[in-house]
């Protein structure tokens, strides 16, 4: 099995991000000065609602109310009092987050002034820098047609930019390569990320899960050892069509292209109405599958959307796991 884990010499690592990541340094910059610097003022002390950490300190008790989890009922203290009273725990927020990155071709899609990718590029690029400012580590799994690089997790901001350079490395390749074999295989990644993430970490799914069937079973097996979060990106355009005549359009994952009118009132109503389909399975799927779901639009603003998920996490918590929560939207 090829290692993805050999380490070069620390010179000759900075000595590349220099030369190299200049993009990436480039586009860290314009988050931490437009998007990081109005979060700071916003999230203040809901860093803690970001991640869930792997230790807990016992850190007070109070009588049980109906949303807590009854695991955390001190019978002793119970049967002393007479009411229920239930343990409250301090989380140690130290632990290894990973970014599990579908980049195949349906990513380089957006029908406004940003695609898909790049949402996922902002998106990744501040909480991976929100998440190493307070020394926790991060880490990615990149795919393209396959998996093309594993980031090991850790800390720091030039690791941040090694992270924003194989994302931006990724899709220049894209550019040179017409059409990928197939559609995306979402299952074979996430098969991977179980297999390469040992220690229990927070993962962050992020694609637009447009790939071949077969990903949730895997997605649901990552489940039961991390904390996942499914991170949907999508574009407006993919929900429905505007009357723009007749119009070319192409699979930019197998090169086929047709010709559409979509000036046709019903074919435009079909495609709502198959595009809303696939919107209710997809959420089925995650839903049954136990993940956190945040959904990103190309037209989002990435502050707004930080704040939706740090908003998310927080009702996490307080209604005790996955299963209670719903899609996160715009």
């Amino acid at each position: 099995m090829k290692s993805w884990w050999r380490k070069a010499p620390a010179a000759a690592n900075d000595e590349r991000l220099a030369a190299e990541a200049g993009g990436a340094e480039r586009a860290l910059r314009r988050l931490e000065w437009t998007v990081i610097r109005r979060l700071d003022g916003l999230l203040q002390g809901d860093y803690r609602t970001l991640m869930r950490g792997t230790g807990l300190d016992l850190a007070d008790l109070r009588e049980y109310q109906h949303h807590d989890d009854v695991r955390h009922i001190d019978w002793n203290v119970t049967a002393r009092l007479q009411t229920p009273h239930v343990r409250v725990f301090t989380e140690d927020r130290e632990m290894a987050a990973w970014f599990v990155l579908d980049l195949s071709r349906s990513v380089d899609f957006g029908s406004g002034l940003k695609a898909k990718r790049e949402i996922s590029a902002g998106f990744v690029g501040v909480l991976a820098r929100l998440l190493t400012r307070h020394g926790n580590r991060v880490g990615a799994l990149v795919y393209g047609s396959d998996l093309e690089a594993v980031i090991p997790p850790r800390s720091g901001r030039r690791h941040v930019l090694h992270l924003l350079h194989a994302m931006e490395k990724r899709a220049g390749k894209a550019e040179t390569v017409p059409t990928q074999k197939g559609m995306t295989r979402l299952d074979d990644l996430l098969k991977s990320a179980a297999t390469l993430m040992p220690r229990r970490s927070t993962v962050f799914v992020v694609s637009d899960f447009l790939s071949e069937p077969g990903w949730e079973r895997p997605l649901g097996q990552l489940v039961q050892r991390h904390e996942v979060v499914a991170v949907r990106l999508f574009d407006p355009l993919e929900l429905e069509l505007p009357d723009l005549g007749l119009v070319p359009l192409r699979d930019a994952e197998t090169g086929e292209q047709l010709w559409v009118d979509t000036h046709d009132a019903g074919f435009r109503k079909r495609f709502a109405r198959l595009a809303s389909e696939r919107e209710t399975a997809l959420r089925e799927a995650l839903a049954r599958a136990g993940v956190d779901a945040l959904e990103l639009s190309t037209q989002d603003d990435l502050v707004e959307a930080i704040v939706r998920f740090a908003d998310m996490r927080k009702r996490r918590t307080r209604i005790g796991g996955p299963a209670g929560m719903k899609a996160v939207a715009a």
